[in-house]
């Protein structure tokens, strides 16, 4: 991770926020995906508008002990490389079977063409690789996490 980058324009973004807030805000930092192309493509999705939500395995929270996404919750967005990239904050958070996911959820995620199909698509192929170093195989009961966010800093006009 670039800490520089990261501690920077989180410094720089403070700076918006009026003093009792910036005193408590927090944030966690980290790339999308699961290699450089699309770590780099996704971040770019987010940085351009098309991305405002995201979807993770809810099994690999549970696994590693971490917490769920909460509402509010601020995220530095890193390219692979860990360089700083956009700040968002979390607006919603469900938790649901894969299958019960909406086109319209699918949709926010920005990538492809943005149709249900090639979301499906995708996010099968990218939970299986997750899933190869356990041995498992993902199933389209399985839960996620369906994470809605927006774009907080640097705000674009």
């Amino acid at each position: 991770m670039s800490e520089k980058s990261i501690n920077s324009m989180w410094q720089n973004f403070l700076q918006t926020l009026d003093e009792n807030e910036a005193k408590h805000a927090t944030y966690e930092a980290w790339p999308f995906g699961d290699g450089p192309e699309l770590a780099n493509e996704l971040g770019a999705l987010v940085k351009s508008g098309d991305k405002t939500a995201t979807c993770s395995l809810h099994q690999l929270y549970v696994e590693g002990n971490e917490p769920l996404p909460k509402v509010g919750e601020y995220n530095i967005i890193t390219d692979w490389d860990g360089n700083a990239l956009i700040i968002t904050q979390t607006k919603k958070v469900d938790v649901i079977p894969f299958n019960e996911v909406s086109e319209e959820f699918a949709f926010k995620e920005g990538e492809g063409d943005k149709s249900y199909d090639y979301w499906r698509r995708e996010h099968l192929k990218f939970f299986n690789r997750e899933l190869a170093n356990s041995g498992q195989e993902f199933d389209e009961n399985m839960l996620v996490v369906c994470e809605e966010f927006e774009v907080v800093y640097p705000r674009t006009p």
